[in-house]
């Protein structure tokens, strides 16, 4: 069984009673994969109960494409268009004002600086972009400046950003019923919901992420996903797609938000039927070559080389931050359009707070287009992955932070109460600097 390719990660079990610290649980100290050939208990191997068990998750998170196929997403052949930077000497005063900032955590009476937050959440790599200058660049555990590293569930905003660009340029109608664009899952739960409803994860559909539950949807969803041969005499669908066809009803589309990656997925077919393209090639042909990326990003695919429209996308830091900046920017980037500001525009806008529930640290959120909106005085919202995968877009602050990390576990609620404050003390940091 193949953990959901790569998206999403045992939420429990995979982290020690008392986890290793992010300097003891370093890649390099803990020496995985060193070596030719490493020492045998330094191996990291399939299946996923090893590779993405703490504290090996740490390495593999930078190494997904040794275990699992994978296919690019091409920057095409033209030159990266580099990222803007300070001088090396403001570089250096900027990163020690970041690294000194202080701010208190959520439930915490203590304060703790910006530095000190990066190691507590285990980071693996943080770029911070200010009015469209790189202010803070900083890599740690597996991730080098040319590394890739999973986006985890961020690959749904993406998947998401494709779909509202469709939908603006009138390629897609958010209306119309999914049924109507894809036929081979009328029978099934999502049949009868509509394009918006799958957008914002608001569709009536059964299915459960409680990663532990061994009987949960998830794990039968790993199971049809592994793009490795079937073990013998296992039944069920076999792919991304021919499990969506067979999903149940439970609840009424349009109700309230369950965040469930299946819609993802659903998507992200919905995406690749109405614009001919797979949303790897849809991103290469949209993104990542005007955008001028630095470097060609890989996705998860399944045994029919579907990609993992919910999860498989691995890329570097700089990229991330490049996506994060073309959507503070509404659809500009490097003087030029690559969609219409109206695509950021709704998102920002964000879906109805009243159908969102069960975030504690996101008290007022909401979820629009597989992005997550605060409904905050500075207006910011997010793209967000287990394990602590954050583009984090403030408005107000002109401000885009970019991370990748490797949290011990797979939930968002264990990190948030250290990150959320740490961006938002951030963002008043630099505003009162100007």
């Amino acid at each position: 069984m193949v953990l959901l390719a790569t998206g999403v990660a045992l939420a429990t079990g995979n982290a020690e009673a008392q986890p290793l610290s992010a300097q003891d649980s370093d890649p390099a100290v803990m020496g995985w994969m060193q070596g030719f050939p490493p020492p045998e208990d330094k191996i990291i191997t399939q299946p996923e109960s090893v590779y993405f068990s703490f504290p090996r998750l740490r390495w593999s998170v930078c190494h997904l494409r040794e275990f699992l196929p994978t296919e690019e997403i091409s920057r095409g052949l033209n030159a990266p268009v580099p990222l803007t930077y300070p001088s090396p000497v403001e570089f250096a005063d900027l990163r020690a004002g970041i690294d000194g900032l202080t701010f208190v955590p959520m439930g915490q009476d203590q304060p703790m600086t910006w530095e000190a937050s990066l190691y507590a959440n285990y980071t693996d790599g943080i770029l911070v972009l200010h009015k469209g200058r790189v202010i803070y660049e900083r890599y740690f555990g597996c991730l080098t400046e040319d590394g890739k590293h999973a986006a985890m569930s961020m690959t749904k905003s993406v998947t998401g950003l494709l779909a509202e660009i469709l939908v603006a340029e009138g390629t897609l109608d958010d209306s119309r019923l999914v049924r109507d664009l894809i036929p081979e899952v009328a029978g099934s739960a999502f049949g009868s919901a509509t394009v918006r409803q799958v957008m914002d994860m608001t569709t009536g559909v059964r299915f459960s992420e409680d990663y532990a539950d061994p009987a949960a949807d998830i794990w039968s969803y790993s199971a049809a996903a592994s793009p490795f041969p079937k073990p013998e005499g296992q039944d069920g669908p076999d792919g991304y797609w021919e499990y969506l066809a067979q999903v149940q009803p439970e609840g009424r589309h349009g109700e309230a938000f369950h965040y469930r990656t299946i819609n993802s997925d659903m998507l992200g077919w919905i995406v690749s039927r109405v614009s001919g393209q797979s949303v790897t090639a849809l991103a290469s042909a949209r993104l990542w070559r005007p955008m001028g990326a630095e470097q060609d990003a890989y996705q998860t695919v399944d045994g029919k080389g579907v990609p993992f429209a919910g999860g498989g996308l691995n890329l570097g830091l700089r990229d991330l931050a490049r996506l994060g900046l073309l959507v503070l920017d509404e659809g500009m980037i490097n003087g030029r359009r690559l969609f219409p500001a109206e695509v950021i525009q709704r998102i920002r806008a964000g879906g109805d707070p009243t159908k969102f529930s069960g975030y504690p640290t996101i008290p007022n959120g909401s979820y629009k287009s597989q992005w997550w909106v605060f409904h905050d005085d500075h207006g910011a919202f997010a793209a967000r992955g287990v394990h602590g995968q954050t583009i984090y877009v403030d408005p107000a602050a002109d401000m885009v932070i970019a991370r990748f990390a490797s949290f011990p576990t797979a939930s968002n609620s264990g990190i948030d109460p250290t990150s959320l404050p740490a961006y938002r003390a951030l963002a008043d940091y630099v505003m009162k600097q100007n």
